[in-house]
């Protein structure tokens, strides 16, 4: 089946406008923690973390789950064969051993750093999944892109489906593709090379390297991206979750959770 598709240029706003990716200001009583010191004031700390080699630094912690921030080049979840098993889940439950369920939240790609939320019990972890699902909870990513992009801040439309034959790319295909919106803002740009702040709106498989790289995106690959781009440009794909806003499952208290980008 062609996926290729008539032309759907991005919108691509001259000034700033909340309805295309500039945030909302924050609620000065929202509770705010960076990477990477642990448990917030002011609320009671969770399950003590086993130390260990391999233990991953945890920007946030509370009774039912943690928020870790992921190393480029650590799985989210296990792979199918024995030499993927380790990653985040792995190191998480060995970190808490006395915790329960699937854990698992949400993921980031292989390649991507950043903010990952983990449930430390089953019900912490359907509360927390719904957040994402229903689309609740905010984020942020910063990356640097291989071009000097003509705007400041815009909004990319295209829908994502996978690329079967070669897996696991994923694709742009207006006839089965689910729709993927993204919404970026320029933070600084040095030559060639520009600085970016993403905001996904949905939470497709690799929609911001898509959103990036894609001729009828952005048509500028993040650096680094071995998938989308050219992993000659950059030790690592250059893309990094820094930002997460969600409710405490317990209270429904507003977090809001932030990483600075190693890049």
């Amino acid at each position: 089946m062609d996926c290729r598709g008539a032309p759907r240029p991005i919108d691509r706003p001259a000034h700033a406008s909340n309805s295309v990716g500039v945030p909302t200001a924050p609620d000065q009583n929202t509770p705010r923690q960076t990477a990477p010191r642990g448990v917030p004031p002011g609320h009671p700390p969770g399950p003590q973390p086993t130390l260990q080699p391999g233990n991953l630094p945890i920007v946030y912690q509370s009774a039912r789950f943690v928020v870790i921030d992921k190393p480029s080049g650590l799985l989210s979840v296990p792979g199918r064969s024995a030499d993927k098993s380790d990653c985040v889940r792995a190191r998480v439950q060995a970190m808490f051993p006395d915790a329960t369920g699937p854990m698992t939240v949400h993921r980031l790609d292989l390649e991507t750093s950043g903010l990952i939320v983990l449930a430390l019990d089953p019900e912490a972890q359907r509360a927390l999944s719904i957040q994402f699902e229903k689309r609740r909870v905010q984020k942020h990513y910063r990356a640097i892109l291989g071009a000097d992009l003509p705007n400041d801040e815009g909004v990319v439309r295209l829908p994502i489906a996978r690329d079967w034959p070669n897996r696991p790319r994923q694709k742009v295909c207006f006839e089965t593709g689910r729709p993927a919106e993204t919404r970026y803002r320029v933070l600084t740009r040095f030559g060639d090379r520009t600085r970016v702040e993403f905001t996904p709106v949905t939470g497709r498989s690799h929609q911001l390297r898509i959103h990036a790289a894609h001729q009828q995106g952005l048509n500028a690959p993040i650096l680094g991206d071995a998938l989308y781009g050219n992993p000659s440009t950059a030790p690592r794909l250059l893309l990094h979750a820094t930002y997460l806003r969600l409710r405490d499952p317990d209270t429904d208290t507003p977090i809001e959770i932030e990483s600075e980008a190693p890049f």
